[in-house]
């Protein structure tokens, strides 16, 4: 992994390699800018610097988007952007429950609006949101590394075709349902049996194989035919959960079921709309498809992850990839909190304390010079969760803090302990893989002269 340089007068230059940055930390001729991504910044002015050209190379994916920058055949860096689009859609649609709710009591609010019109090329919350973020990310890492081009994976997934390998021609538009109701349908493929017991003859009820609770679609290939007792008795259990100790009957119903296609319907949605995205930044963007993603992948002896497939995106990619010595960094959107005031509960009601007044959150958002969100280093004296530990803060109103590490959640830390790492910016930070030595120094070196 490289070390991120930039001048005095904020202009990127060539990473350099963690030695030479430590060196230069050392010194006093440069100072950390920023931890992540790591970056250290010039006191004295750079004289002649050498930039070599750097093409940045993204993967995009529906909940994971994969972003590799390249210098010739080297990767100096990798990282891999988890994306809150379900975060989105979950919080719209509670929204809307508790807004319809309301009407329906007949409380003082405001009427539905039935004037509204969508612009040409809007796209859901959860799915701009995808575009936004890599965007983001594309132009931070501008900053940080002289980037001449980017490259990025114009996949488009055929639904259809993903349903059934042999549709062609004009089956295209007779679709799935073709000739038959959607109960008709579900009579034939499923032989007017149960298919969790196999029971015939008896009143048969459409079935939700995926719970629509947990996020099932309505689609038909997730769509099956169960009596009462069996629909009754499965509820809102994952079928895995609900037939476990029958492998057989699981495995025939999960034949039969298609894989869900809402990953590849949030790909489709958002490809353009990042692609010219990416070209209003001035820059030759050179587009690949998934095919040749895999091929170079395949070919070079990668293994499946989502840098990978990032820097194994278009023609531009080398014949040989050297990708040793990196720990990609793990980027996790996570927002900037809510500025929903009361409590709630369930039903859209306020929260009542124990003496009947409602639940309020307080205006404030820092205590102590924390606020949630901050990355943050913990140093425990006593007590059992002593130690040293390093994670995401949840601030109080009182004296303790919650502490969210990769190991699991801290309870009730006294905020006098925490040192204040990386202030809240909308994400959370891991590096995947064991740590190189060198960075490890160099963040020993930030942490010395910081205090």
């Amino acid at each position: 992994m490289r070390v991120f340089v930039i001048n005095q007068n904020l202009e990127p230059l060539s990473p350099c390699h963690p030695a030479k940055a430590r060196k230069l930390l050392s010194c006093g001729k440069a100072a950390v800018w920023k931890r992540y991504p790591f970056t250290i910044i010039m006191k004295q002015e750079v004289k002649n610097p050498v930039n070599r050209e750097h093409r940045l190379k993204i993967d995009p994916g529906s909940k994971v988007t994969g972003l590799a920058i390249l210098e010739g055949s080297r990767v100096l860096f990798g990282a891999e952007l988890t994306h809150r689009g379900p975060a989105i859609k979950a919080a719209l649609e509670s929204r809307r429950a508790i807004r319809r709710g309301r009407r329906n009591r007949h409380t003082r609010y405001r009427k539905p609006r039935f004037n509204r019109f969508r612009p040409i090329g809007w796209l859901a919350p959860s799915l701009q949101h995808r575009v936004d973020t890599t965007l983001t990310w594309v132009n931070r890492l501008r900053k940080l590394a002289p980037i001449s081009f980017i490259s990025m994976e114009l996949v488009r997934f055929d639904t259809q075709r993903l349903n059934n390998p042999e549709i062609a021609g004009i089956e295209y538009q007779k679709g799935e349902l073709f000739g038959y109701e959607v109960r008709e349908y579900l009579l034939t493929k499923w032989n007017r049996q149960c298919a969790y017991c196999g029971a015939s003859g008896v009143p048969l009820q459409v079935e939700h194989i995926h719970p629509k609770s947990k996020g099932g679609s309505n689609r038909v290939s997730n769509l099956c035919l169960a009596c009462q007792p069996c629909n009754i008795k499965k509820g809102t259990q994952p079928i895995k959960q609900f037939i476990a100790s029958k492998p057989d009957i699981l495995q025939r119903i999960l034949e039969k079921a298609k894989r869900p296609l809402k990953d590849a319907a949030a790909v489709n949605s958002t490809r353009w709309a990042l692609y010219h995205q990416l070209a209003a930044t001035g820059l030759p963007v050179e587009t690949g498809t998934g095919g040749m993603t895999k091929f170079n992948r395949t070919r070079l002896g990668l293994p499946k992850t989502h840098w990978l497939d990032a820097a194994s995106v278009g023609q531009s990619t080398p014949e040989n990839l050297i990708t040793r010595n990196i720990n990609p960094l793990v980027i996790k959107a996570t927002g900037h909190g809510r500025r929903q005031m009361a409590q709630i509960n369930k039903f859209g009601f306020p929260r009542q304390k124990k003496d009947g007044s409602h639940s309020v959150r307080t205006r404030t958002k820092e205590f102590h010079g924390f606020k949630t969100g901050d990355i943050v280093r913990a140093i425990v004296p006593t007590g059992k969760n002593q130690g040293t530990h390093v994670g995401r803060v949840t601030v109080r109103a009182g004296r303790v803090f919650d502490l969210t590490t990769v190991k699991g959640k801290l309870q009730s830390i006294n905020w006098k302990y925490f040192e204040l790492i990386w202030k809240a910016d909308g994400y959370t930070y891991v590096h995947k893989g064991k740590k190189c030595p060198l960075m490890r120094a160099i963040r020993g070196i930030a942490i010395a002269q910081a205090h």
